[in-house]
């Protein structure tokens, strides 16, 4: 019959495409499991390096800085920045 090639014959009693698609299942949710292992692990290891590097405007500046930043755009003048640089600093 037709060369002896049947459906079946690769994969076993019918069950086989239900067990292929489960075995490729399997894999992905693996693979998708290593990724995020991965960027969590890299994210913890260079997360404080990228809020470091971040310009004021993009992550929440400390008192003094915002403070430095006004004195820059003159908002207040230099005996008052050394007044408040003091009260913050102790």
């Amino acid at each position: 019959m037709m060369g002896g090639w049947h459906w079946d014959n690769g994969f076993g009693s019918g069950f086989g495409w239900v067990g292929f698609f489960f075995m490729v299942l399997f894999l992905v949710v693996i693979i998708v499991g290593v990724v995020l292992v991965v960027r969590s692990l890299s994210n913890q290891n260079h997360g404080h390096e990228a809020t470091r590097n971040q310009p004021p405007s993009e992550r929440s500046a400390t008192p003094l800085e915002v403070l430095e930043e006004r004195y820059s755009r003159g908002e207040i003048d230099r005996q008052e920045f050394l007044d408040r640089k003091s009260d913050l600093t102790g």
